[in-house]
């Protein structure tokens, strides 16, 4: 049995979020598919998540075991999934901030990644992510694309960590006048589904 971690950045419910509409859909053919697999729903915004203090940063160290200890829960939770979906809005050519502060929560030595002789090293190798984004504009390309700070960071953080296997599905140009904004959100989510048999496999691995 596989675990997959949901991760939702975004504070408007499920029925007013384009990102969150595509995020669903393949969480439930993903459900389909998988039925044994365990899906855990970690809403940011529901959780509260804020940024860390002083002596937050000073229990990842202290209380470094304790997986129920109120800021090392997610990290460990982060490090036990198979699997990752996050689904974040474009914001200010990133993501919602209180993502970023979520990061600050699960990185955390010797339990998502440690230090060696030769530098910093991922301890969630062989593991998968699926960023979901929606956009205004179009930032996949030049010259926006320049703009574009979020998924690049989200990517390059998760890579740290070990997760190299790591996907993109961006649903763009929503709020640009005369687009197709249905055809744009039913074609990533037509996408989204055709991804779910690979992402449903996890292959076999061993940490460094």
């Amino acid at each position: 049995m596989s675990q997959l971690l949901y991760i939702k950045a975004n504070p408007k419910p499920a029925n007013q979020s384009r990102t969150f509409a595509i995020a669903d859909s393949f969480i439930a053919r993903y459900k389909e598919l998988n039925p044994d697999d365990k899906i855990t729903t970690l809403d940011l915004y529901q959780e509260g998540i804020g940024f860390l203090t002083n002596d937050d940063l000073r229990a990842t160290v202290e209380a470094n075991d304790n997986r129920e200890h109120p800021v090392l829960k997610y990290a460990h939770q982060f490090a036990a999934a198979d699997s990752y979906v996050i689904a974040a809005p474009m914001w200010n050519l990133s993501f919602p901030a209180i993502l970023r502060a979520y990061l600050d929560y699960i990185c955390v030595v010797n339990i998502t990644f440690k230090y060696t002789e030769t530098g910093p090293v991922g301890m969630c190798i062989g593991k998968k992510a699926l960023h979901i984004i929606t956009r205004g504009g179009e930032y996949s390309k030049p010259p926006l694309s320049a703009f574009e700070m979020g998924d690049r960071y989200l990517k390059a953080l998760f890579g740290f960590l070990g997760i190299t296997d790591f996907k993109t599905i961006v649903a763009e140009n929503l709020d640009v006048v005369g687009q197709d904004v249905e055809g744009i959100l039913r074609q990533a989510i037509t996408e989204a589904q055709e991804l779910v048999p690979a992402f449903g496999k996890q292959p076999q691995y061993s940490l460094v």
